[in-house]
């Protein structure tokens, strides 16, 4: 039945192209969530609501945004949400012990995120390991130098990022966003033109697509499979630096799940889980949509947070699902 229902789909939209089809989804179901919530509830459809999911999933956008570039090669990285939470401990020690001002710390911070990644990638290629099992020792490894830090709570107090994180842009009719929105939607524009309009961008889709067409056709597969891990590990910890700006604070704990929030978003957005096939704005699309399931649930209010994960959940059974079906469709 299902089959059939994709199947009148796509004869009645031949100009869309298969591969625009997830994110069209995904966007039709941003849509239909604002729309509900919008009928639902009062003073939830405002243009205020979105920018909110935005400020408040900034670092999570940019995390999505590393992970996509793993993805879409066919690989995964589980070490991102730790490596946040480093690049958070780092950073707020260093400002609250030694006094280095922020703009020696924020450089350091992405200096060791990108290493780690470098290291990471570097071993898949090198020793031909699984992604899933070099990623998952990262997790451990990272996770563990937070607690080598300290175990309780950072506070950041320094002036400059205190400032920065408080900043305030008006744009108009009262909205307003975050610093963190602004380099958040740069990163996903960068992204998006290394992906879409450079030779690494398209070994990226190629190795994912089929890794031993990508070697018969002499691209460098490995390389780029050392870049993308290394990209994952800038984009972490600069999530860390902006959940810094978020939390005002570096703890061990943060982030936690987070590598799980940035695969499910990825997913959701229409990236392939085996690779070479997906957008940034599926990914960008993704975040929204768990965005806007956490503020429909803060606007109900009788619900317990927990409910995020079984929403989460069930639209990642659906969305791996139509990609099943998808894929089969293309064998076809």
């Amino acid at each position: 039945m299902t089959t059939a229902i994709l199947d009148r789909l796509g004869a009645r939209g031949r100009s869309v192209p298969a591969k625009y089809v997830p994110v069209l989804v995904t966007a039709g179901l941003f849509v239909a969530m604002f729309v509900v919530g919008g009928i639902r509830y009062e003073g939830f459809a405002t243009g205020q609501v979105i920018l909110n999911v935005f400020i408040d999933n900034a670092f999570l956008l940019v995390v999505a945004v590393g992970m996509t570039f793993v993805i879409l090669t066919g690989g995964i990285d589980l070490s991102v949400g730790s490596v946040v939470a480093l690049s958070t401990m780092i950073s707020a020690s260093l400002m609250a012990g030694p006094g280095w001002p922020p703009y020696l710390v924020v450089p350091l911070v992405l200096l060791i995120g990108s290493a780690l990644g470098l290291v990471m990638g570097y071993i898949v290629h090198a020793f031909d390991i699984q992604p899933f099992i070099v990623t998952l020792a990262g997790m451990f490894l990272a996770r563990g130098l937070c607690y080598t830090i300290g175990t309780d709570s950072i506070p950041i107090e320094d002036p400059t990022f205190t400032a920065f994180a408080q900043t305030r842009i008006d744009l108009f009719a009262d909205l307003w966003i975050s610093p963190s929105v602004v380099i958040a939607a740069v990163v996903v524009l960068v992204a998006a033109y290394v992906l879409h309009y450079t030779r690494l961008g398209r070994t990226v889709y190629a190795t994912g697509g089929s890794e031993q067409s990508a070697l018969l056709m002499g691209l460098r597969v490995g390389r780029t499979k050392v870049a993308v891990y290394t990209i994952s590990g800038f984009c972490s910890a600069l999530g860390g630096v902006l959940l810094s700006f978020y939390m005002l604070s570096g703890y061990g704990l943060h982030a936690v799940g987070m590598e799980l929030d940035a695969i499910a978003a990825v997913v959701i957005g229409g990236t392939l889980l085996t690779g070479g096939s997906g957008f940034l704005l599926g990914t960008v699309l993704g975040v929204l949509v768990l965005g806007l399931i956490q503020t429909v649930l803060s606007f109900e209010g009788t619900l317990s947070s927990w409910w995020t994960k079984i929403f989460i959940g069930l639209l990642l059974f659906v969305f791996i699902l139509l990609q099943r079906l998808f894929s089969a469709r293309r064998r076809t």
